[in-house]
Order: C-alpha cells, then sequence, then structure tokens
C-alpha cells in the first residue's frame, strides 16, 4: 500500500544524503528557464541531474578561459562528457549561457559575441535541463525537445547514448588540453566503425586492422543505418556488427566510452570506493600500432610499462620538446643509384606509405627498385613463400616489436660510415636524456621485457665471463669506491675497466707522452675516442691486449660509448639504464 508520509521522509532523507555527498557543487539550479542565464563569474552557476551525478557549467581549461561543460560531479578527479565550446574557450568575466525567450540557447563571450549556440526556436515556453542519463536536453513545456547533447558528443559516449553516422568522437589534444585532437571513432563510408587519425596533409586509418578486410575482422558493411550504443550492463552493440562487454559486466559500476588523446578507444568503470576510472575494455592493446603517436621518421617500442618514441640511426630528433615532430636525417639522399646503399634494421617496420608494392620480387630485385626511386626512403622485405617488395616513400607510423619478424632496409649515402652489421657509425651516440621520450603506461599484460632481448645480445658479444664480472666489478666498486653517485655511473667505469684492461681506482692510471703526462681512466679513453671523429681506428689501442683481436671492433666501439655517456660529471647529463637498453637494442641489425 502506498504511505504519502512514508515517500515524504524517504524523499527528505534522500535529499539530506545526496547534500551532504555532494557538499562541494554550491549549485542552486535543476534547470534554466527562458529568460535567464549562468555567468562564467557566479561560482552557483550550475544545473545538476536529479541524481547529482551529472554537473553543466563553466569550468576552467587553462588561464582565463572557460569551456560549458558537462562533468562527473563525484569523482574527485575533472571528468567531462561533453563541451560546447571545446575550440573556442571565453573569457573569465562577463561570459554567459542564455537561454533566450525565442527558444534559443547561446554562449557568449565578453564581448557579446556569440561563440555558440543551439540555433533552435519555439514559440512555447522551454527549459534547459539535465537528465540523470548525462543529457542536457532543450525541451519545451510540452517535453517536445529541441535540442540535445546526446546528438553532438565530444569524446564521450555514455550509456544509453548513440554514435550515430552523423557524430563521432574526437579525442584531446592531450590530458590537459581539451580542444579537439587528431584521433576520432567514427562510421566510414562503408558503414563500419573505425578509429581515424588525421593531422595536417596525413590521415590513415589505423583501426580495426588496415590490413584485412572488413568481414575478415567480423564485421558487416551491408547495415546503412550506422547507430551504435552501450547500454547500462556495460554491452556495446553497433550496426557493423562490433559488439563487446566490459569486464566488469553487470548492472552497477559508472561507465563511459572515451576516445582518448593517445589515440585508444577505452570503456572506463569508476570504482567509488577510491574515485578511479579503471579500464574495462580497450580497442588496442598494443599503443605502437596507433598511427602518429611518436611523429614522422621515428619508432614507438614497448619497454616495461610504458610507450617510448626514439629516432633511428642516421636520424635525430627534430623537436626535443614535441615528439610530434618525429625525426629528421642527418643526412641528404642523392637521386644517383650508385651514391646510396642500405642498413639494415630488424624487427622494425613503418606502416603504409607503401609505393608499387611487387609480389614474387627476389631481396636483389627489390634492393634494386628502390635505389633507382628517388623517393623511396626505404623498403620492407618479406618472405612468405614467396617475396613480397614493399618501398616506403615516406617513414610514418614506425615501432618496433620483436614479434614482426622483418628487416626495414633505410637508404642512406653510399660515403656513410657503416659497420657491425648495419650501425650507423658517423656521429656519437645521444646521451641527451630528451631523447627517448615516455608516452604513458601500457594498460594491457606487460609485453617481453626489452632488457632480456639485450642481454642475449650482450652475452653473445661479452660472453658469460664478462656478464658475471659485471656483477662483481659493480659489488666491488661499491665497496672501493663509495665516490659512484649512481648505478649508471658505476656500470659505465666497470665497462671500461672490461674493455681497457686497466683499473679505475688510481687516480693516475695511464701515463704516456714525452712529459709521461698522467690521467685518470676515464680521461684517457674520452680523449682517445675524441681523436677518432667517429672512425674506429683508436678502438685498438684503447682494448685490452689479451682480447687479441677476438671481437667485432664496431659492437666495442659502442660499448665504450655507451659507457662515456654513463659516466658524464653532470648526473642529469647521465641516460638511465632503461636509456643504455635502448642505445644497445637500436645496434641490433642483420642482414
Amino acid at each position: 500500500m502506498y504511505h504519502p508520509k512514508a515517500s515524504q521522509i524517504i524523499a527528505v532523507f534522500f535529499f539530506l544524503y545526496s547534500t551532504v555527498s555532494y557538499h562541494s557543487i554550491s549549485a542552486t539550479h535543476e534547470y534554466l528557464r527562458a529568460g535567464s542565464s549562468l555567468s562564467v563569474e557566479r561560482s552557483d552557476g550550475v544545473i545538476f541531474s536529479m541524481d547529482r551525478r551529472f554537473s553543466a557549467g563553466f569550468y576552467s581549461v587553462g588561464d582565463n578561459a572557460y569551456c560549458f561543460t558537462i562533468w562527473f560531479t563525484k569523482p574527485i578527479k575533472f571528468t567531462p562528457v561533453w563541451m560546447a565550446n571545446r575550440d573556442q574557450p571565453v573569457n573569465g568575466r562577463r561570459s554567459t549561457v542564455s537561454l533566450r525567450k525565442d527558444g534559443n540557447l547561446v554562449l557568449t563571450d565578453a564581448g557579446r559575441s556569440i561563440v555558440w549556440t543551439t540555433n533552435t526556436t519555439s514559440t512555447s515556453p522551454v527549459q534547459l535541463r539535465l537528465l540523470n542519463t548525462g543529457n542536457l536536453v532543450l525541451q519545451t513545456s510540452g517535453n517536445i525537445i529541441l535540442w540535445q547533447s546526446f546528438d553532438f558528443p565530444t569524446d564521450t559516449l555514455l550509456p544509453q547514448q548513440s554514435l550515430t553516422g552523423k557524430s563521432k568522437l574526437v579525442a584531446s589534444q592531450s590530458r590537459t588540453n581539451y580542444s579537439s585532437g587528431f584521433y576520432s571513432f567514427y562510421f566510414d563510408n562503408d558503414n563500419v566503425l573505425r578509429l581515424y587519425y588525421s593531422r595536417l596533409e596525413i590521415t590513415s586509418v589505423y583501426w580495426p586492422n588496415p590490413n584485412k578486410a572488413w568481414w575478415q575482422l567480423g564485421r558487416a558493411n551491408y547495415n546503412t543505418s550506422k547507430i551504435a550504443m552501450f547500454d547500462l550492463l556495460g554491452h556495446f552493440q553497433s550496426s557493423d556488427d562490433m559488439d563487446f562487454f566490459a569486464s566488469d559486466f553487470g548492472i552497477g559500476p559508472i561507465r563511459r566510452l572515451t576516445m582518448d588523446f593517445d589515440g585508444n578507444l577505452r570503456l572506463y568503470s569508476l570504482d567509488e570506493r577510491t574515485g578511479n576510472w579503471e579500464i574495462s575494455w580497450q580497442a588496442i592493446p598494443g599503443l605502437c600500432t596507433i598511427h602518429g603517436l611518436c611523429g614522422p621518421n621515428s619508432l614507438c617500442a614497448y619497454p616495461p610499462d610504458k610507450v617510448r618514441c626514439s629516432c633511428p640511426p642516421g636520424f635525430k630528433l627534430k623537436d626535443d620538446t614535441d615528439w610530434s615532430q618525429g625525426c629528421e636525417p642527418i643526412f641528404e639522399l642523392s637521386c644517383d643509384p650508385l651514391e646510396s646503399k642500405f642498413i639494415v634494421i630488424p624487427d622494425i617496420d613503418f606502416y603504409g606509405y607503401d609505393y608499387n608494392i611487387t609480389l614474387e620480387a627476389t631481396l636483389q630485385e627489390c634492393q634494386n627498385m628502390c635505389l633507382e626511386l628517388c623517393s623511396c626512403k626505404a623498403f620492407l622485405y618479406k618472405m612468405t613463400g614467396r617475396g613480397i617488395c614493399y618501398p616506403k616513400i615516406l617513414l610514418r607510423n614506425g615501432y618496433q616489436s620483436s614479434s614482426l619478424g622483418v628487416k626495414m632496409h633505410i637508404k642512406v649515402p653510399r660515403n656513410m660510415t657503416i659497420s657491425g652489421g648495419g650501425r650507423l657509425e658517423m656521429t656519437p651516440l645521444n646521451c641527451n636524456p630528451k631523447a627517448v621520450v615516455e608516452l604513458g603506461e601500457v594498460h594491457t599484460q606487460k609485453v617481453m621485457n626489452s632488457s632480456l632481448k639485450y642481454l642475449l645480445w650482450f652475452v653473445s658479444v661479452m660472453g658469460c665471463t664478462e656478464l658475471i664480472s659485471v656483477v662483481i666489478g659493480w659489488w666491488y666498486l661499491y665497496k672501493r669506491n663509495r665516490g659512484a653517485s649512481s648505478i649508471e655511473q658505476g656500470y659505465g667505469i666497470v665497462l671500461l675497466e672490461m674493455v681497457t684492461g686497466k683499473r679505475s681506482f688510481e687516480s693516475n692510471v695511464v701515463c704516456e707522452g714525452e712529459g709521461w703526462e698522467c690521467k685518470t681512466l676515464v680521461t684517457w679513453v674520452r680523449e682517445m675516442m675524441s681523436e677518432t671523429n667517429g672512425r674506429l681506428g683508436k678502438i685498438e689501442d684503447i682494448l685490452d691486449p689479451k682480447i687479441d683481436g677476438a671481437y667485432d671492433v664496431a659492437k666495442m666501439d659502442l660499448l665504450v660509448r655507451v659507457a662515456l655517456c654513463c659516466v658524464q660529471e653532470d648526473r642529469d647529463a647521465r641516460p638511465t639504464m632503461s636509456q643504455v637498453v635502448h642505445m644497445l637494442l637500436y645496434d641490433e641489425s642483420g642482414d
């Protein structure tokens, strides 16, 4: 039986509960009437949903820059779900959102210029309400919807919100820059949902796998309705047969599907105990397959827990403050085929920008094809029963993975000194810590630690005896020389001792010249290497005579240069151990 008094008590209870739980929101609006407005200067200029799960109002997105925004009220971390003017923020003074009596919702800046509008009209009274679904609705007194935010998503889709052929999710530029970025999720012309990268003159689809047809991916392109949605249980369904479930499938968690700034599409669930958003599904487990992540001529790799960008041999960072600028070559190529050759880098691919893919070609034929094509920058050659040649006219979307099992052949001038199976010897190693940039965490099961691959290579070069010596040397160095201020410096000193056969603990290790000038080990090796000017001639003078020629000159040269990087006096200039591994990894190459 219905008890009015009991229902009133329950209503009062929930009202008191909500005011306690959300006391930080000084909102006074349940809806906005025609003829009223919200001011950017009033802290109480907020509309909230009835359950107070969502708030709508002005939110600061920069210095004196505000956007009219819908966000989740409860999480401590600001999480927007929609913005009206993400690409044109308004001033922090005298900006307003006004619901005019003619039924038009208008956002104006301080100078009263219109920044955004719903372009609606009505002869009936209208109201602006924020529903419990997170949908901001402009409707008449007869509940006729004139406009709703669900029809114009920015980067986020909420439960029961439809993505259609007329809408798309567009990522933000960064974690803190909410303006439109370079990645989008939308229905393509063939009625299939795709992830798309677009920046300046470069555009490409990168998910689902562009190498496969829609039917090979379990998609359908015959349904022209172009509609997708996920429900309150966490089940996503689309007219192209894209179908997935949240890992925490079921009623309970608050969820959102967001096109993230790093180019990945992720479904998040809110852990209300911690206030954190947990990933319950993501489109791409390996971020390095996302196009444009590291810029042109650069490589994306997976060290433990992180995704990092770096330059391949023969290239340097274009702007160490912006990896989207990528890398640039330190050489100039001639169109004369006789003036070029190739360096070979294993487990590297640059996706796309192939010129005249050739089947049943030999390696030599593929090489000649790239040499004779002036615009060819590199080529990839695959043997899958028959040779396939992929000449590359641009080096973009590069990534490194041991699972690729391919070798990239990069064209360089013939007069460059190349040794050690393909390592470029033109310039010393770049010890700038900014030369390797971490992009973010990997949200899936960790890939195999790249240092393991280095260790296998290191053992093949130095042998198990030297590897054990490193461990013993570190311990001995710690006992005898407390002056080593980091493990990287200790590693570098021990490496120099192993290569030269000299001890570094005495202040004067090497005495030579007419005046018997004495130098420390580090000073002596650094001066010897500086005299080489990029050549390998001094290595034999530096190495321990007991090695007696049983070594690879180029790889010994690399070890010495890495060691010198590690023992620099400026602690901030030394590479980290992960960067040391990175330097040595990129020396691996083969025929």
